[in-house]
């Protein structure tokens, strides 16, 4: 059975954007890039709110001969895997490989979960807080940033009552802190 994983970037105080959306905090240094592209390289499938997926699409044409080797490579991670958008206004795919669904069913990604062979990665913490809450997630990781933003769009949603485990951790020069917890049942 496939993992599902919920991967973010967030600021200490637990924030994935800022109140007014603004995330330009977050992007990735390429030692932290490179990392993150070593845990994504198995993703089969990405299962992404409709903003998460507009922000992303720009990884099917960035990645060209002339970018840096750490940005091809997520490039070619990003265009080999499937990717599953649930929105409600969204017309038409913006990258190859892509379905969009109208809602979130936990048992149609329970039955993802059975059938597909590399780990399945969730992105948009609005989509990850009904993952999480439906028991789907089987792991959380946190790349948190040394800024604090006062407020805005949380990681981990509000009222969520779960147990984590700690698996992983590693620090980059940058002051990245990157944490990765299995849920317990």
């Amino acid at each position: 059975m496939a993992e599902l994983i919920y991967t973010g970037i967030a600021s200490l105080d637990g924030y994935v954007a800022d109140r007014h959306g603004n995330f330009d905090w977050s992007a990735p240094d390429e030692e932290v890039h490179a990392f993150v592209n070593d845990l994504e390289r198995d993703a089969g499938t990405y299962l992404l709110g409709r903003r998460m997926y507009e922000v992303l699409s720009v990884w099917e044409t960035l990645g060209g001969s002339d970018d840096p080797p750490v940005i091809q490579d997520y490039g070619r991670i990003w265009r080999a895997a499937d990717k599953v958008v649930f929105s409600t206004t969204l017309d038409a795919p913006l990258a190859a490989r892509t379905t969009i669904l109208r809602s979130f069913e936990p048992d149609a990604i329970r039955d993802l979960k059975e059938r597909s062979g590399g780990s399945i990665g969730i992105g948009g913490s609005t989509l990850a807080a009904n993952a999480l809450r439906a028991g789907l997630v089987d792991e959380c990781r946190v790349f948190l940033n040394p800024v604090a933003v006062g407020g805005g769009l949380r990681f981990l949603p509000d009222g969520l009552n779960l147990r984590f485990e700690l698996q992983d951790e590693r620090r980059f020069r940058n002051g990245v802190v990157y944490l990765s917890y299995r849920t317990v049942p």
